[in-house]
């Protein structure tokens, strides 16, 4: 009766820089093997958990500059004086062969994309308090504490940004808010506006309801 888009769906992640939004994202391609993570670019420098073409495709700012001159991206956004972006390239191929995109970007960019595509699937991630954050930002040992409190900050004024989004998923436990993020794709692909075809009111319904009548008239009433 009921025919989905074969089209994926594009599902943009966005989270305060410390949220945990990388770590959830792994654990989602761990679970669903239909999710495809478009791999952004940046301008910011490489640091020693970093792999090329892994966790992003890194230039310098005039190596990036000169891609956004040759409108490579979706999308970019200066982001504490380094450019994030999403190139163009295989997004679309994705998408059209059935599969989930994931784009895992910042705000600024995100609201780009959702000018553009609209009806994509937009996911806040938020820690589970501020203190939290600042405890994961010291944690990760890689900045200064002016850089610190420069991404702190940030952080602070992003949530306040979480009312832009379709969904919101507190980031306490990781494998709950993993099951939350899949959860909600799930749901989203039962939306009646995602549904490209109902058949009713065509023959083999018709056929269907003759069949069901007749064989209702044969069987006994039955009232206990």
């Amino acid at each position: 009766m009921i025919r989905t888009k074969k089209q994926g769906l594009l599902i943009v992640i966005s989270a305060p820089s410390g949220a945990g939004k990388g770590t959830i994202i792994n654990k989602m391609l761990e679970k669903n093997n239909n999710l495809w993570l478009s791999i952004s670019a940046t301008s910011r420098p490489m640091r020693s958990n970093d792999k090329e073409g892994q966790t992003y495709y890194f230039y310098t700012k005039e190596e990036f500059q000169e891609k956004i001159k040759e409108d490579y991206f979706l999308e970019y956004a200066l982001y504490a004086d380094n450019y994030y972006g999403t190139p163009k390239k295989y997004i679309q191929e994705y998408l059209d062969k059935g599969q989930d995109v994931i784009l895992e970007i910042e705000i600024q960019g995100a609201m780009k994309v959702k000018k553009l595509i609209p009806e994509a699937l937009f996911v806040f991630i938020m820690p589970p308090s501020l203190k939290e954050l600042k405890k994961r930002l010291v944690g990760r040992g890689t900045d200064t504490k002016e850089k610190i409190l420069e991404r702190f900050k940030i952080a602070y004024q992003e949530m306040n940004e979480v009312t832009k989004y379709n969904y919101v998923v507190i980031n306490d436990e990781i494998e709950e808010a993993t099951e939350k993020v899949l959860a909600i794709i799930k749901a989203e692909k039962c939306r009646v506006d995602r549904i490209e075809q109902v058949f009713l009111n065509n023959e083999e319904e018709y056929m269907h309801e003759m069949l069901i009548d007749k064989e209702l008239d044969n069987e006994p009433l039955n009232i206990n």
